[in-house]
C-alpha cells in the first residue's frame, strides 16, 4: 500500500502523507517523543525500588522532555509482566506517584516482552478513532524484586486457618502450613503449555537453524560493542537520570550491562540451559534487567497544532502467534514479511531494523529463516525463501543483549532507537520486531517524519 502510493505521488512527503491517512481511514499517528531510565541489571542499582518506582521516574522524564501540559494528555497505558500485587494496576498508580491528574483514565496491558508495544497500538487504536488526541504509553519491569508466593498447599492452610473454629482444626491446618514453609514457588521465564525455559528453546533454535556456538558469540560481542559505541557518542539520549535517596544518594544516569568482551572469554562461558552441549550462554543472552520506559503519541494534526515536532509516524503494526514450543522465538521471521507485504514494501525498502535480542541465536535463527526455501515455503506458505536482511541495518545501537530487556519496558526503546537511527541515518522506513512468550510476535512499521 505505501509502496503504491509513493509510487503514484508526483509531489513528495506530503501528498504521500495525505494519500496515506485517507487510504488507513484515520488520522496520521506520531510518536512525539519516548524516554526510559537507565536500565540496570536486576540485583543493582534499583535493587530497593518498587516496578511503579520506575514507571513513575518514565512518566515524570516524559513531561520534563516534552514540557506538555497534563491537560492535552487523555490517556496513559503501561504495560507490565511480573506484576507486584499491591499495584496491579501499575498504570494509574504510577501516573498518581508522579503527579497527574487524577482525571485522566490509566489502564496496564500485558504481553511477555512486547507488552508496551501493546501499550503503543492500543494508544494508536484511541487515537484512530477519535476517543484521543494525545496518549502516554510506556512499560515497566524490576526484576530485583519479583513476588514468591507459599505454594498452593500453604495458601489454602492460610485462608483456612481463619475459619478453622476448634482447636484441633486450627492445629492441624497450622501443621500443613508449617510443612510447606520451606517450598515456595519461584517465578520462572518458562512456558505454561510446555513447561520449557525460553532459553531451552533458544537452545533448539539455534541448532534446527545451525547457528553455532561462535556465530552467537559474536553476536554478543557486536551488539556490546555497537551499544558502547553509541552511549559514548550520546545517541542514547532516550536516557533520563533517575535520583536515588538513601544514606548515599546517587543519580544513576546510564545502562550498566553494557560490557566489551572478547571471543576467547566469551567461549570459556559454559551452557547455560541445555547442559553440556547447547550454545545459549550467559554472554550470549539477555541479562535480567530492571528499567521503564514512556512515550508520548499523538494525532500529527494535534502534535502540530500544539506545537510539538514528531519524531517518526507510526504506520502500520502487525501482531503474529506459532506454536509456543518449537517455533517459540521465531516471529520476527514470521511478521517481517507479513508486515511489509500488507505495507506494500520490500525488505529493501527499510533502511533501519530493530530486532529484539533475546539470544543471539534467536536473532541469528531468525535471519537463517528468512533465508531458507524449506521454512518459507512450509511454514509461511511463501513461494520461495524471503531473503537475508542486511546486518549493517540491524541494531546499529546495540539491542537487548547490551542495552537490557526489561520485558515491558523493551517495546518503547525500540521504536525510540529506530525513530533516532531513522534521523541519523537518513532512512524512510524502519521496522520493529520483537518474540514473546506464548509463541507471540509484534511487528512495528515507522516512517521518518519529515522525509
Amino acid at each position: 500500500m505505501l509502496r503504491a502510493l509513493r509510487q503514484t505521488s508526483a509531489v513528495g512527503a506530503t501528498s504521500v502523507r495525505a494519500a496515506s491517512t485517507a487510504q488507513n481511514k484515520g488520522p496520521a499517528i506520531v510518536l512525539v517523543d519516548a524516554v526510559r531510565t537507565p536500565f540496570a541489571v536486576s540485583g543493582t542499582v534499583f535493587k530497593d525500588l518498587m516496578a511503579v518506582d520506575l514507571q513513575k521516574e518514565a512518566l515524570k522524564g516524559l513531561i520534563r522532555k516534552t514540557g506538555i501540559d497534563y491537560k492535552l494528555i487523555d490517556h496513559i497505558i503501561c504495560g507490565t509482566v511480573i506484576q507486584e500485587c499491591k499495584t496491579s494496576n501499575i498504570a494509574r498508580e504510577a501516573a498518581l506517584l508522579a503527579g497527574f491528574p487524577d482525571k485522566i483514565p490509566c489502564h496496564t496491558v500485558t504481553l511477555a516482552c512486547i507488552s508496551s508495544n501493546v501499550a503503543m497500538t492500543d494508544a494508536m487504536g484511541m487515537l484512530s478513532t477519535g476517543y484521543a488526541n494525545a496518549v502516554v504509553a510506556g512499560g515497566v519491569e524490576l526484576l530485583s524484586d519479583v513476588p514468591i508466593r507459599y505454594n498452593r498447599k500453604a495458601r489454602k492452610a492460610m485462608l483456612g486457618i481463619q475459619k478453622a473454629k476448634a482447636l484441633p482444626d486450627k492445629l492441624k491446618i497450622g501443621g500443613t502450613i508449617v510443612q510447606n514453609l520451606l517450598s515456595p514457588e519461584l517465578p520462572a521465564v518458562a512456558e505454561f503449555t510446555s513447561g520449557e525455559t525460553m532459553g531451552h528453546s533458544g537452545d533448539r533454535l539455534a541448532a534446527a537453524f545451525n547457528v553455532s556456538r561462535k556465530e552467537q558469540d559474536e553476536f554478543a560481542i557486536r551488539s556490546h560493542t555497537l551499544a558502547a559505541a553509541a552511549q559514548k557518542g550520546g545517541k542514547l539520549n532516550d536516557v533520563i537520570p533517575v535520583f536515588l535517596e538513601g544514606k548515599k544518594p546517587k543519580t544513576i544516569s546510564e545502562d550498566n550491562g553494557i560490557r566489551i568482551s572478547t571471543i576467547e572469554k566469551l567461549s570459556t562461558l559454559k551452557p547455560a540451559f541445555v547442559k553440556p552441549h547447547g550454545t545459549v550462554t550467559a554472554g550470549n543472552a539477555s541479562f535480567l534487567t530492571d528499567g521503564a520506559s514512556a512515550a508520548l503519541l499523538m494525532t500529527e494534526e494535534f502534535a502540530l497544532a500544539n506545537g510539538f515536532k514528531p519524531k517518526a509516524y507510526i504506520r502500520a503494526y502487525q501482531y503474529v502467534a506459532q506454536d509456543p514450543k518449537d517455533q517459540l522465538l521465531l516471529s520476527p521471521a514470521y511478521v517481517i514479511p507479513k508486515l511489509l507485504d500488507k505495507a506494500g514494501l520490500k525488505k529493501e525498502d527499510v533502511a533501519v531494523y530493530e530486532i529484539h535480542e533475546a539470544f543471539a541465536g534467536q536473532v541469528l535463527a531468525n535471519l537463517n529463516a528468512l533465508d531458507s526455501d524449506h521454512f518459507c515455503k512450509t511454514f509461511m506458505g511463501r513461494p520461495g525463501k524471503y531473503g537475508r536482511l542486511p546486518m549493517d541495518k540491524i541494531n546499529r545501537w546495540g539491542g537487548s543483549l547490551s542495552i537490557g530487556h526489561p520485558f515491558g519496558a523493551t517495546g518503547v526503546r525500540l521504536a525510540t532507537h529506530a525513530a533516532g537511527r531513522l534521523k541519523e541515518e537518513k532512512g524512510q522506513y524502519a521496522v520493529i520486531a520483537a518474540c514473546a512468550a506464548g509463541g507471540h510476535g509484534v511487528g512495528m512499521l515507522l516512517e521518518a517524519y519529515g522525509k
